[in-house]
């Protein structure tokens, strides 16, 4: 990864340089660390923590799940083959494949190979645990240290990935010395769930804690940026209320900044509506909203007026009102539930026997505002 050269960006070097030294020291080789979305988590992987580490002697692998939810093990072995053997990417996943020969299916291999290739999905599945065993010993062969930095890891929790997970964690206890990995997510629960569950294969691997997130330090330092540039200075009063209004959210608070510094004869208290109207609408609510089922919304509904116990008789009786329907079964609230803290929707995580809660605390302000499931 290259130095950042956005004048934006709000530089931690003491943050990522203390993870680093937490591998240096030889007392864990994983950690895990959890944000919500938007929160700056992934732009300080990728700008400071993966720089920082190629400054020390590492070699750095980053790949962020979200980007293939169906393919992790392809983009594990991708990250880590371009980390350790960048030019020779083309030829790792050639040899890979030459014995496979069904040229049909519908799953395309990464396309930075130059070529083309498509798999029946059955033998592309297979096809991703070699691809992560070959990557590690391609890394064994540089002689050094290696830091993976695994973004939106908790798509490694899904039940469909689990020979996936099996096999990086059997190939990762083995190179604990030489290869340093930081799970990081924007779901606690799905990681929490990845590392203590006694099934799962990264069962007790990992410590998993809260990103330290971004305060009046990170909107001083943008208030100064946006000095150099804008007429009218922005009062720092105003920018931390701004922020304040926005949860704290980073990228949201850029957003405000956009705002204002394209139209600041229109003042910072403006600049915040609009800001404010783009975050529940740009962020896709409607759109997930409109996604779900029927039954799907009715529970999100149920949790976002605080229902506490979404198994009981209350809770179903309420469901019945809100679907308009008396046929409604005890285990519709169940199946919903499955769905809704799912791997592919996450919008919810349990906090104890039948009581949740929302992933997105501005998702549930969303949907506590409306008045029906239609």
């Amino acid at each position: 990864m290259s130095e950042p050269t956005d004048p934006w960006h709000f530089a931690r070097p003491d943050l990522a340089q203390a993870y680093l030294q937490v591998f240096d020291l030889g007392l864990t080789s994983a950690r895990g660390l959890f944000a919500r979305r938007r929160m700056g988590k992934s732009e300080f992987l990728k700008h400071d923590l993966l720089p920082a580490a190629l400054r020390a002697g590492y070699q750095a692998a980053y790949t962020n799940l979200w980007d293939d939810t169906e393919h992790p093990g392809q983009a594990l072995a991708t990250a880590i083959v371009l980390a350790t053997q960048p030019k020779g990417l083309g030829k790792f996943w050639d040899d890979l494949n030459r014995p496979i020969n069904k040229i049909k299916g519908g799953t395309i291999l990464p396309a930075t190979i130059g070529a083309t290739l498509e798999l029946d999905l059955a033998e592309k599945e297979k096809a991703a645990v070699p691809a992560i065993q070959a990557a590690l010993l391609a890394a064994d062969k540089t002689k050094k240290r290696l830091l993976l930095v695994i973004d939106e890891a908790q798509v490694l929790a899904a039940p469909e990935h689990t020979a996936i997970a099996h096999s990086l964690r059997a190939g990762l206890d083995i190179r604990k010395a030489g290869i340093k990995v930081l799970f990081a997510g924007s779901s606690e629960a799905a990681l929490r769930q990845m590392f203590s569950r006694a099934a799962a294969p990264f069962y007790n691997w990992a410590p998993l804690e809260p990103f330290p997130l971004l305060g009046q330090a990170f909107v001083e330092s943008t208030v100064r940026q946006l000095a150099s540039v804008a007429r009218n200075p922005l009062k720092m009063d105003d920018a931390l209320e701004a922020f304040a209004a926005l949860k704290e959210t980073p990228e949201f608070f850029r957003w405000y900044i956009e705002r204002f510094l394209m139209y600041q004869q229109q003042g910072p208290e403006q600049a915040l509506q609009y800001t404010l109207a783009r975050v529940h609408d740009d962020t896709g609510y409607v759109r997930v909203w409109k996604e779900l089922g029927r039954a799907d919304r009715a529970v999100l509904l149920l949790a976002a007026r605080g229902v506490q116990d979404l198994y009981s008789a209350p809770a179903l009786k309420q469901l019945q009102e809100l679907m308009d329907s008396p046929d409604v079964t005890a285990s519709a609230p169940r199946t919903s539930i499955r769905r809704l803290t799912g791997a592919r929707l996450q919008l919810m995580a349990r906090v104890d026997h039948g009581a949740y809660r929302f992933e997105d605390p501005e998702f549930q302000t969303w949907v506590a505002a409306r008045r029906t499931i239609d």
